[in-house]
């Protein structure tokens, strides 16, 4: 996403929040968006923005500390383990929506609309490919918590569940085309040849791209 772009879309996502925020209840912003689509840059953005509004008192482990206003919560960190996925047969189709664990992550966010304590989310070590438990920290004090993932906004169970907890939606979409080759890209700086990194793009990120475009259900601000 070029510096303007994100720019402008973190403002737009920024305005959003302020238009649809109900006072005395936590704010959640759902982003989300195909595979390669940007989501994550922006999400990240959003967060950074936010928090640059002010921070508001809350609670550490033990101890008082200055909660920030907003924290980021990836769907990532609930990626299902490779053993899992290899004794089921889903190695290959890594980042589908049957390869996460989607009830469970349905559930920790349905959670965080009138969570009082202190909660503990995993996150993805892209590099290690691997889930790492614990790794992210909310306080019940943060107001602002914005989500991000590829299928937020499906149609279908468990995911659809989830529209019922979410203050704001946004989906970003910058065509099949890009899509493609940043996914390419990607796959080329992992360490994939060519052919591995086309084989890799189309036959399994590109029908999980075309899921999300056609399963999504419409978002408040919708991205390009």
């Amino acid at each position: 996403m070029k510096k303007e772009s994100l720019k402008r879309n973190t403002q737009a996502v920024c305005d959003l929040v302020d238009r649809l925020k109900k006072p005395g209840r936590r704010t959640i912003v759902a982003i989300a968006g195909a595979p390669a689509s940007g989501k994550s840059t922006l999400a990240a953005d959003v967060v950074k923005a936010l928090n640059a509004k002010g921070d508001v008192k809350g609670n550490a482990i033990g101890a008082e500390h200055e909660s920030p206003n907003a924290a980021l919560l990836p769907m990532d960190g609930y990626h299902l383990d490779n053993r899992i996925l290899k004794a089921h047969g889903l190695l290959a189709r890594k980042g589908a929506p049957q390869t996460f664990d989607a009830v469970g992550f349905c559930e920790a966010v349905k959670g965080l609309a009138n969570s009082s304590a202190l909660r503990f989310f995993p996150t993805f070590d892209r590099n290690l490919d691997v889930a790492i438990a614990g790794a992210i920290e909310i306080s019940p004090s943060t107001p602002i918590i914005v989500v991000e993932g590829n299928y937020l906004l499906l149609r279908s169970a468990p995911w659809d569940g989830l529209a019922e907890a979410f203050t704001a939606s946004v989906f970003v979409n910058p065509g099949l085309e890009l899509l493609r080759r940043r996914l390419n890209k990607r796959w080329l700086r992992y360490g994939l040849d060519p052919e591995a990194a086309a084989k890799r793009t189309e036959m399994n990120d590109m029908v999980n791209a075309r899921l999300v475009l056609e399963e999504s259900r419409p978002a408040d601000l919708m991205l390009d």
